[in-house]
């Protein structure tokens, strides 16, 4: 394959892994908690230097999961025995590991390629460079082979414990009596977010594999509340942004990265605008027809109570309806073209009068 196809595939792969892993931890509420674990690996990181002799697949990706796993724990530990809220404990010890790994680089290996922005914001234009040798056998980009163990893993998981997930995400009370434990299965969940962000950020950097791990499972849950519709649009939001960023930044020649955490946050905004039930556009026009609907009873109440007495012909005047009911005049038009269509109202001459269906709606 050529580079240019590998980063292709790469930046696919890891849109793929990250935004199923992301789904439970967006209706967990605890996206947060990906950023943490994205950041506190460093520490592994080096640890894995240190105890390999130098830059080596294996000790580093094991001491990466094993920090980012510690990090979980550490905010679990003070949210539930100090008293401190989930958020604060997470502000409290992802900048601690972080801090922890960036000195213990300035100390120990300032001479060396092992640098903090490369976690960071990674570079997938190399990212097909960065082969795994054994001997010498090429066995092809290691970011390839790593986000593959972390798809398996997470799609293994999700295959086999979705349901037991699922029952502990929303009813954690009945997971307990039905013989589960939502703990283990928290901490589990925990062990495939922390493989699945150190298989991404070593080719796409902790900031874009956050985002990969958040905002697509974030769209999914704005369009869906089925668990297996969420499941697959977030795995196919997550591989067409990849996809799609990747594209643009290579036809202007810009941060891949970058570009495809734009394509995120563009898609999500136009999610929030457009997604039926909980877009902003569709909640406008939702309240909306709710005011309609409560301004035509409001007119046909009034309509009826003046029906057959001696004020009835004021009382239909629309300059009478504006001062009374204290709308404005393109309120007021609004109201009796909608109340007409829906065959409640007719107007003749500045003058409104039910119809049969508006009568008994008003004696209704």
């Amino acid at each position: 394959m050529s580079p240019l196809t590998l980063v292709f595939l790469i930046a696919a792969l890891a849109g793929l892994t990250c935004a199923l892993a992301g789904v439970f931890l967006v209706l967990r509420r605890i996206a947060m908690l990906a950023d943490a674990i994205s950041h506190s690996v460093l520490p592994g990181l080096v640890a894995g230097f240190l105890l390999a002799g130098g830059p080596s697949l294996g000790p580093a990706f094991v001491g990466a999961v094993l920090a980012g796993l510690l990090t979980v724990l550490a905010v679990e530990t003070l949210s539930r025995s100090r008293g401190i809220k989930q958020d604060a404990a997470i502000g409290l010890v992802f900048p601690t590991m972080f801090a922890l790994g960036v000195l213990w680089i300035s100390a120990s290996y300032g001479n060396i390629h092992l640098d903090t922005d490369a976690v960071l914001f990674g570079d997938l234009t190399l990212a097909p460079f960065d082969a795994w040798r054994i001997g010498n056998l090429n066995l092809g980009p290691q970011s390839i082979w790593l986000l593959g163990v972390a798809f398996g893993l997470t799609a293994l998981f999700l295959r086999i414990l979705g349901k037991e997930l699922r029952l502990a995400t929303f009813d954690p009370s009945l997971a307990k009596l039905s013989g589960f434990n939502p703990d283990l299965l928290h901490f589990s969940l925990m062990a495939i977010v922390s493989i699945t962000s150190v298989a991404a950020f070593t080719a796409i950097g902790a900031v874009l594999a956050v985002a990969l791990l958040v905002a697509p499972a974030a769209i999914a849950r704005l369009y869906t509340d089925s668990y297996p519709q969420m499941l697959k649009l977030s795995a196919a939001v997550g591989v067409g942004s990849s996809v799609l960023g990747t594209a643009l930044a290579v036809l202007f020649d810009v941060s891949i990265s970058g570009l495809i955490a734009t394509v995120l946050g563009i898609a999500f905004v136009s999610a929030s605008l457009t997604a039926p039930r909980r877009g902003v556009l569709w909640q406008a026009q939702a309240q909306r027809t709710t005011k309609l609907n409560h301004a035509i009873e409001a007119l046909v109440i009034h309509l009826s109570l003046h029906a057959n007495t001696s004020r009835e012909a004021e009382e239909s005047l629309l300059s009478h309806l504006i001062r009374e009911l204290g709308w404005t005049p393109q309120w007021t038009r609004d109201v009796v073209e909608e109340a007409s269509r829906r065959g409640l109202l007719k107007e003749n001459d500045q003058r409104v009068t039910l119809t049969s269906a508006g009568q008994q709606l008003g004696r209704s």
